[in-house]
């Protein structure tokens, strides 16, 4: 356990409090938020959006005038990480949206993460400078060539002070290897490699090499009438760097080894929850497909998101999940009208805390909802402007299916489908997680810091 956990749901997730009001990032389109990932300490925050951008917020640090500062996020550094495209030979538009971020591992003094749009990863270089260079000997201070004639004494440049400076620069660029669009990208934990997974094909990339990736998966057809399900997540496992997991459309997880073969269209082991027949509908399934995929930090398990739930599957046993959550179960009755507006097909993510002992993921109403694996115990709490003030405590919320409806709970039919919790993510060592609500930042922190 976290130390300062204290006891789960009682003393924490029923007491998330707002870090500083919210966060937001614009208003147009552009503006939503559509990723967001901690780095590996939690100091850094990025997120990406629809106009291409990429956000990063750094926490402040401790100070003894202001102690209660600790845990507040602000601006470090924002930069335009892809542009919109048009590819001529089909012709298509290529979004600049964000689909993903992750972060590397810090080796020294900059920072890198790589951003993904449908087509194209890039991996950036974060870094500061706070000096100068003074005394070219060829060029004057305004940075113009100086006559060489003019030169009369060699000059020793030095280094001055200036204002801190963020620079983000793309330091590699990888392009031009998938068909479809891309939807998962996940460090390897040997950090030498990458993996890149589109709807049917999943790509391995050394971070060294731009112009060729490897193909590890390929799931498409020779006729594609006979294609029956799409690759819709990916991921590499947490400490073994042979081994990844991907989930299908199908509500499938296939766990492979790169030991076992260069092309991993056999997997290793095969998970599939049999179909309750009583549940049997027309819906069925598109609600089955898994819209994310995670392993626990430890390795031992795999998350997976649906539509209506989240599940905890044992590496070790592949007939069934050991743990079922429901996100949402009284949208059940309501899935004609969520496929009538295109609802049933959004994408939710699902994301483990620092000790894989909470699950968190997101709902609609701007609801996002935890579940407590050891006392399975749940709550829901909102990410709202209404109750945004700074170190406002957040209240559990209930919705009422039918009958008499309590003064706190809100009608199932009174939920705003617009408003919706798809980016979640949970500081890797301590009880702040960051929520994004189409294009507002919300960072909560555990009343005990």
């Amino acid at each position: 356990m976290i130390p300062g956990f204290g006891n789960l749901m009682q003393d924490v997730l029923w007491c998330f409090s707002q870090v500083k009001g919210t966060i937001d990032i614009g208003v147009t389109e552009a503006d939503i938020i559509s990723t967001v990932e901690f780095n590996h300490t939690g100091e850094l925050l990025a997120t990406g959006d629809k106009g291409g951008r990429v956000v990063i917020f750094q926490r402040e640090q401790e100070s003894k005038n202001q102690p209660h500062r600790r845990g507040e996020y602000n601006v470090y550094s924002t930069f335009q990480s892809h542009e919109p495209e048009f590819d001529y030979l089909k012709s298509l538009e290529i979004e600049e949206k964000i689909n993903k971020i992750r972060w590397l591992p810090q080796q020294n003094a900059a920072y890198f993460l790589l951003s993904t749009n449908d087509k194209t990863v890039k991996l950036w270089k974060v870094s500061e400078r706070d000096k100068r260079p003074e005394g070219y000997n060829l060029k004057d201070e305004d940075g113009r060539l100086r006559d060489p004639s003019m030169i009369t004494m060699l000059r020793v440049p030095v280094l001055r002070p200036m204002d801190l400076m963020v620079e983000a620069t793309p330091r590699r660029v990888f392009a031009n290897a998938h068909t479809y669009h891309i939807n998962s990208i996940s460090v390897n934990s040997d950090y030498e490699t990458y993996m890149s997974a589109d709807d049917l094909r999943i790509n391995l990339w050394n971070f060294e090499i731009t112009n060729q990736s490897f193909n590890i998966v390929d799931i498409k057809p020779a006729n594609m009438e006979e294609l029956t399900e799409v690759i819709t997540a990916a991921e590499f496992h947490p400490h073994h760097c042979n081994t990844f997991v991907y989930s299908s459309s199908k509500g499938t997880i296939r766990l492979c080894d790169m030991r076992a073969s260069a092309l991993c269209d056999r997997h290793s082991k095969f998970f599939e929850e049999p179909e309750d027949p009583s549940n049997r509908s027309f819906f069925s399934e598109i609600i089955s497909s898994i819209s994310d995929v995670k392993f626990s930090h430890s390795g031992r398990y795999i998350m997976t998101r649906d539509y209506l739930t989240v599940k905890v599957w044992d590496l070790n046993m592949e007939n069934r999940p050991i743990e079922t959550y429901q996100v949402h179960d009284y949208l059940r009755s309501k899935l004609c009208s969520l496929y009538e507006n295109d609802c049933i097909f959004d994408k939710f993510e699902c994301v483990w805390n620092g000790s894989d002992s909470v699950i968190m993921t997101g709902s609609y109403n701007n609801f996002f909802r935890m579940f407590d694996r050891n006392t399975k115990r749940d709550v829901t709490l909102e990410a709202s402007r209404e109750n945004s003030k700074p170190r406002a405590i957040l209240k559990p919320r209930k919705v009422c299916v039918g009958g008499k409806r309590r003064k706190d709970e809100i009608s199932v039919d009174s939920l705003d489908f617009s408003k919706k919790i798809l980016h979640t993510a949970w500081h890797p060592s301590e009880n702040i997680i960051a929520v994004a609500a189409t294009n507002n930042l919300y960072i909560f922190q555990d009343k005990v810091n």
